[in-house]
């Protein structure tokens, strides 16, 4: 292992023990994943020593790479087992994709950015990572073809949740998302119950907007 790998490795460990199990991030196999997955594969050069620090950083075209924190919360609010199908929309740099394929049965990703999905899907079949599924079009839509998945999780701030994502979530699934239109919005987790989400706020959060034609205007 070069010093470079080790001196990552380190930054990992060092993320997970500092900025995520205090914090409330009791899921072990998040923890697992975080601390084995390495998220300088997943920013430009530009960034990358700054892969552990727990803030989000830009990762061109105006959007960003969220902070380890809120991809550790948001993944551990989805109750992943080895059985779920989950859908992503906002791939992004493909990192919050990466944790959700090691811990689900499969990921549909959805990300109207044509070159962030291709530079996503590159970093993904660098690491051997085949369980994903990628598509470029509107997320605020949902997923192209008609289906049904066990969660959803939305990486882009949404002003409501359209009920056409509700109707692509299972029956009891979970879905994850920021609710708001100002700088700060709230992390909300809902749970389907009879066609109705039964939602709780979750904390405060801050992410770029969901463009598309459920969500926000260019």
């Amino acid at each position: 292992m070069s010093e470079a790998s080790q001196d990552f490795q380190s930054q990992r460990q060092q993320m997970v023990e500092h900025d995520l199990m205090p914090r409330g991030i009791t899921d072990a196999g998040v923890l697992s994943v975080m601390r084995r997955l390495p998220r300088e594969e997943f920013m430009s050069e530009k960034y990358i020593s700054q892969a552990y620090a727990d803030n989000p950083l830009p990762i061109g075209v105006g959007q960003t790479i969220s902070q380890p924190y809120i991809v550790a919360l948001m993944t551990q609010l989805l109750r992943l087992n080895n059985f779920c199908e989950v859908l992503e929309i906002g791939t992004g740099s493909g990192y919050q994709t990466a944790v959700l394929a090691k811990l689900a049965k499969r990921v549909y990703t959805i990300e109207r950015l044509a070159d962030l999905s291709a530079n996503a899907q590159a970093v993904l079949g660098r690491l051997g990572i085949t369980n994903v599924d990628f598509a470029v079009g509107d997320g605020s839509a949902g997923w192209p073809e008609k289906r049904q998945f066990d969660r959803i999780i939305i990486t882009a701030a949404i002003p409501k949740i359209p009920q056409h994502l509700i109707d692509q979530l299972i029956s009891d699934g979970i879905i994850v998302y920021p609710l708001g239109s100002g700088g700060l919005q709230e992390l909300i987790v809902g749970i389907k119950k009879d066609d109705k989400l039964i939602e709780r706020a979750v904390c405060d959060v801050r992410f770029v907007k969901l463009i598309g034609q459920y969500g926000f205007k260019e």
